[in-house]
């Protein structure tokens, strides 16, 4: 019954293949502008809006201050899932299985339960939002938990399908956000030239408003190559690292400039201001509907598409929780993927109806965690592929890593100096620390330095500890 269904449902474009690696025969795909749209839609949504609001509203940060923070921190930390999205050409695996050659086989099961909770985290936080937005257009005649579950199940059937239907989704959603944020920037563009006055910028605001924004889009680094894998091997590095780059940064630091610019002018617009803090709760959907109001139906409408904005990230981070699932469970590779989206969305869906009512409080603590693992995770793979890889020249085509070793935990490093290394991090991490959960005593005197210090301790430790496995073991 299990492999006639999946028979049925190849014969309609759906993916099953989970962690297994794709063979160069099969990486075939041509259309790279794809990865462009794919990323650029991912993150031309809400949730980048939302996250630019938090520069004033959480850390009092003017609007040039926010900005400026948002488009220096955005520049640097989307270098890194530009560079590690060309791997996936290269080699047909999926992001977290190339952990394996630095994780080890059972050592990266550690970030792949981190690398999930960061997963689930996102895309409660977007079906919340998605869900509240949707919900504002109704004058409380659909609640945020039925929107939500609208949401969800949206987001559902675009990862059901797989790799085809979400690239040609991504293609083209990004269309009605850019019309409808360009009708609330014509609409209300002229009160944001007065704002909020505020204190001039601190070092501590700066660089914890910046630990926000950087945890908000490296944690990528940890999924990109999910969706290059299906590339031609041949494809130009800069090509893909160049249509990732743009695709996140354009988006992104876009979005959280406009968000943080309303969030500065939105307490001087009474009817901004009431709809943000409807009944005493932050609300970005209500902000975003009183922005569109003066254009009456046609405004609610607009507002219920940028609701669906969220679907389009959601439905990616579905696709890649499968892969996760696989790796953290190992025996589970033989269980087609599209089985694991509905995992995700059954785990999803209550915990956004649950935790619906405390988004705005959470949203910087929990992005500035997810950066704190993610400089970690950078740090391992980008010193295994750059000081211990090219020592294998047998394998150059695949850029020094032997692939048929992928599932083979006695061929693969142990993982125990890239677990120790970033178990070792956060001795130092949580003093450096400066967020609303927790500031650390060095954090209160210099503000969130936690993720840039994550990544350089990170990268000694690792260094050292796999230089000292590769002398014992006599092998990479």
């Amino acid at each position: 019954m299990g492999n006639a269904l999946t028979k049925w449902l190849l014969t309609w474009g759906v993916e099953t293949r989970g962690t297994l690696p794709v063979p160069p025969e099969e990486r075939t795909d041509t259309q790279f502008f794809k990865i462009f749209f794919f990323w650029f839609s991912s993150n031309f949504n809400i949730l980048s809006f939302s996250a630019g609001t938090l520069g004033p509203a959480a850390f009092g940060l003017s609007t040039r201050d926010s900005c400026l923070v948002i488009l220096f921190f955005n520049m640097l930390c989307c270098l890194p899932p530009a560079y590690l999205a060309t791997w996936g050409p290269k080699l047909g695996l999926r992001q977290m299985v190339q952990a394996r050659f630095s994780f080890g086989y059972f050592g990266v099961i550690i970030p792949c339960i981190l690398n999930l909770i960061g997963m689930f985290g996102f895309s409660i936080f977007n079906s919340i939002l998605g869900g509240q937005t949707l919900a504002s257009v109704t004058d409380g005649n659909l609640s945020w938990t039925l929107g939500i579950v609208v949401i969800a199940i949206i987001s559902l059937f675009l990862s059901f399908c797989g790799y085809t239907v979400l690239n040609w989704y991504e293609r083209l959603a990004w269309i009605p956000v850019l019309v409808s944020f360009l009708v609330a920037l014509g609409l209300g563009g002229e009160h944001l030239s007065t704002a909020v006055p505020t204190e001039p910028a601190t070092a501590v605001a700066v660089f914890s408003f910046s630990s926000v924004i950087a945890g908000f889009v490296i944690s990528y680094s940890s999924i990109v190559s999910d969706f290059t894998s299906y590339y031609r091997p041949d494809v130009s590095n800069l090509k893909i690292a160049l249509y990732v780059y743009l695709g996140d940064l354009l988006p992104i630091a876009g979005l959280q400039c406009l968000g943080a610019a309303v969030a500065s002018s939105a307490p001087l617009v009474p009817a901004w201001e009431a709809g943000w803090n409807l009944g005493s709760q932050s609300n970005i959907g209500g902000l975003l509907n009183a922005m569109l109001s003066p254009v009456g139906n046609f405004g609610k409408f607009l507002t219920v598409l940028l609701s669906l904005s969220v679907t389009g990230n959601i439905a990616a981070t579905f696709y890649s929780m499968s892969f996760n699932i696989q790796l953290f469970i190992p025996t589970l590779v033989v269980v087609p993927r599209y089985v694991f989206s509905l995992v995700s969305f059954a785990i999803v869906l209550p915990l956004s109806i649950v935790g619906s009512h405390r988004f705005y409080d959470t949203l910087g603590n929990f992005t500035a965690l997810i950066g704190y693992w993610a400089s970690d995770y950078i740090a391992v793979v980008l010193v295994e592929h750059f000081v211990f890889r090219p020592r294998n020249t047998l394998h150059s085509s695949t850029m020094g890593y032997d692939l048929t070793q992928w599932n083979s935990p006695r061929l693969l490093p142990t993982g125990i100096p890239a677990v120790t290394a970033g178990v070792l991090t956060f001795g130092l991490i949580i003093p450096c620390m400066s967020q609303a959960l927790f500031v650390g005593p060095i954090g209160e005197k210099t503000g969130d330095i936690a993720f840039e210090i994550a990544f350089v301790l990170c990268a000694v430790l690792y260094l050292w500890l796999r230089t000292v496995e590769v002398w014992w073991r006599g092998v990479i």
